[in-house]
This record gives structure tokens, C-alpha cells and sequence, in this order.
């Protein structure tokens, strides 16, 4: 090992650090203990900063309250929508922010870690919420657990991101997203004028 090695060693450290903090986090959230409560205050800000950063600050919050409703609307969140594309172009940015921090195969690694702890949890509280709302199709319970999943990458990305004592993380919309799963919410998507959450 060289000094360069050595140099990008520590340049990583403190990004591997805050996944690990964040990873470790990932057992203790409330994943769907809320589907279809009201929106407490603090629930709804954070639903409008992640409706406004994403750009689209005239989109209504729509509260599903039946997992029925829940299912169709995230069977209907096209690919391709206005929406998921602004997030896609926020992802493309965090990872080409995260890597310049982190090599590939540490930004791997450290998502892979991501992955690990967060897939056991989500998929036992679908479990627990799949009981209270009556629900048998495995295909609807995959849907909520992969956006949990996903929203966590997204999280860990900003995690990295913010590094740079420049870049937001508070207020960034991903963070928005992930930090409606830790009020036990099913953040389902933005769909023509109103943001469906479940």
C-alpha cells in the first residue's frame, strides 16, 4: 500500500462512517406503523419539502387510507413520469457526488450494507401492516418494502453527499422521502397534481 492508497483510505472513512451510523439505524424505524393515520404536522412538512424540492410545490398531499387505494396508486406511478425522472436526475447527481468521495467499490459495498439491514426489517413490519390491512398479494407487499429499500440508497447517497459542508442534506428532498418512512408512512409517489402517501 502506497501513500495515494493511504490517502484515499481516509478520504473515505468518514462517508463509510455515517453508512455505517446510518445502517445500523435502519432496525429501529417504524416501517409502515402509520399507513393511513392522519398526517401529524411534522409529517406533513417534511411532505412538502419533498414535494418542493423535487419541484413540484402545487402538488396536493393526498392521505390514501385504505391500502386498496395504496396498491393502485403505486401500480399507476409510471416509470417515466415527470416525478420519478427529477428523482432519477437527483440520484444521478448524489451518486456522481458519491463518487467523488468513495471509489465504486466502496460505494458498492457500503450499499450492499445499506441493503442487508434495512431488507429483514421492512419486510417484517409489511408483514405486521399486511395483517391489520388484510393483505395476501405478495406483489403489493414488494412494492412498499422496494420503496423502502429504495428510499434508503437514496438517503445513504445523500449521507455521503453531505461530505461537502456546501451541499444541504437536511433539505434535501431524498432526505424528505426517507424521513416519511421513519414517521411510518409509505411516501407512494406523485402522480399528476397530488402526492399519494400512504
Amino acid at each position: 500500500m502506497d501513500d495515494r492508497d493511504l490517502q484515499s483510505l481516509e478520504r473515505e472513512l468518514p462517508a463509510l462512517s455515517r453508512i455505517r451510523r446510518f445502517a445500523a439505524s435502519l432496525d429501529r424505524i417504524p416501517w409502515f406503523a402509520n399507513l393511513g393515520e392522519p398526517l401529524t404536522a411534522g409529517a406533513r412538512a417534511i411532505a412538502n419539502t419533498y414535494t418542493n424540492g423535487l419541484g413540484f410545490p402545487d402538488a396536493d398531499i393526498a392521505i390514501l387510507v385504505d391500502w386498496e387505494d395504496a396498491a393502485a396508486a403505486a401500480e399507476h406511478e409510471g416509470w417515466n413520469s415527470p416525478a420519478w425522472e427529477a428523482e432519477e436526475l437527483l440520484r444521478a447527481d448524489l451518486t456522481a457526488r458519491a463518487l467523488e468521495v468513495l471509489s465504486e467499490e466502496a460505494l458498492r459495498i457500503a450499499m450492499t450494507l445499506i441493503a442487508d439491514r434495512i431488507v429483514e426489517p421492512a419486510k417484517e413490519a409489511m408483514e405486521q401492516a399486511s395483517f391489520i390491512w388484510d393483505v395476501e398479494d405478495e406483489a403489493q407487499k414488494q412494492l412498499a418494502v422496494g420503496a423502502a429499500v429504495q428510499a434508503a440508497h437514496l438517503a445513504a447517497l445523500v449521507l455521503v453527499a453531505a461530505i461537502d459542508p456546501d451541499f444541504d442534506a437536511d433539505d434535501h428532498p431524498l432526505t424528505a422521502k426517507f424521513r416519511l418512512f421513519e414517521f411510518g408512512r409509505w411516501p407512494v409517489g406523485i402522480i399528476g397534481g397530488s402526492f399519494n402517501l400512504f
